[in-house]
């Protein structure tokens, strides 16, 4: 909780040293929201995913059932795995449908990806056209008991990070920037992603999860082995970047509720969740 509110002090701060509305951070992504759905939709953001990275994913409305398992069914939208379950066979999913009440929000059936590894890359792109990255962060996602396809998430205790900052050079950086810039022009994202290995990541071997484009923090800061002294750095550089990316925000943008309508969506489904917990 500490550190987020770092995050948004250190944003605010730069923002308004550079003379920017701190308030048009939830415009930095307003382009690839859906009004109509009010959220950012995730079968939006597989028509700009290439084939070769994407994953089978389809409505789940109950006609429908996937061709091999296991798969993850999840809400359109949602945030920090909340929501999401795995199904391993027909009879599972079966039970995972069950559960919904007619409140529920629309869900997605997605296929499991392949890799053996899961990645998030987050990305502040330059607020030049240098073509290069500001900000492009690798943790690995890992859990200690749950095996390879656990739902990971800030909620589940299994969790946690390996910050990969020694492990990867400024070449193989460079090289997955290229690849996940043919994606979007996204002015800050956190792409999950599977893959073998590092190797096979750069070199273009991998499957998108999920793109988070509302609040994707940086999960370095939620790696155990990283300084606070570091993460104090990181938070400041990364902010101080997004905030100049904030203030090439052209005023003929069209203005989107971003923040109310995500408000609305999440309060929501986090009720439903709890309730289900209970």
């Amino acid at each position: 909780m500490l550190i987020r509110a770092f995050l948004v002090i250190a944003y605010i701060t730069h923002c308004c040293r550079l003379r920017t509305a701190p308030w048009k951070y939830f415009q930095l992504n307003a382009p690839y929201f859906n009004e109509q759905r009010s959220l950012f939709s995730k079968l939006d953001m597989d028509k700009n995913i290439p084939e070769q990275w994407r994953l089978e994913q389809f409505v789940d409305f109950s006609q429908k059932n996937p061709q091999s398992y296991p798969v993850f069914v999840k809400p359109e939208w949602g945030q920090n795995s909340r929501g999401i379950s795995r199904a391993d066979n027909p009879a599972q999913l079966q039970v995972i449908r069950k559960r919904r009440t007619a409140e529920h929000p629309r869900y997605l059936i997605q296929q499991a990806a392949p890799g053996k590894r899961e990645f998030e890359v987050f990305v502040i792109p330059s607020d030049s056209n240098s073509g290069q990255p500001a900000v492009l962060s690798i943790t690995e996602t890992c859990n200690k008991s749950e095996g390879p396809l656990a739902v990971n998430g800030i909620y589940n205790k299994n969790t946690f990070y390996r910050d990969l900052s020694e492990h990867i050079t400024a070449d193989q950086k460079n090289t997955i920037w290229r690849h996940l810039s043919r994606i979007g022009k996204f002015r800050i994202a956190r792409y999950g992603i599977r893959a073998d290995s590092i190797e096979a990541l750069t070199a273009g071997r991998f499957h998108i999860i999920e793109i988070n484009l509302f609040l994707p923090m940086p999960l370095v800061l939620l790696v155990k082995q990283v300084s606070i002294y570091q993460k104090i750095k990181f938070v400041l550089s990364a902010m101080k970047h997004l905030a100049a990316v904030t203030k090439t925000i052209p005023s003929s943008q069209v203005v989107k509720p971003v923040f109310f309508k995500k408000l609305k969506c999440s309060r929501a489904l986090k009720a439903l969740t709890k309730n289900e917990a209970s």
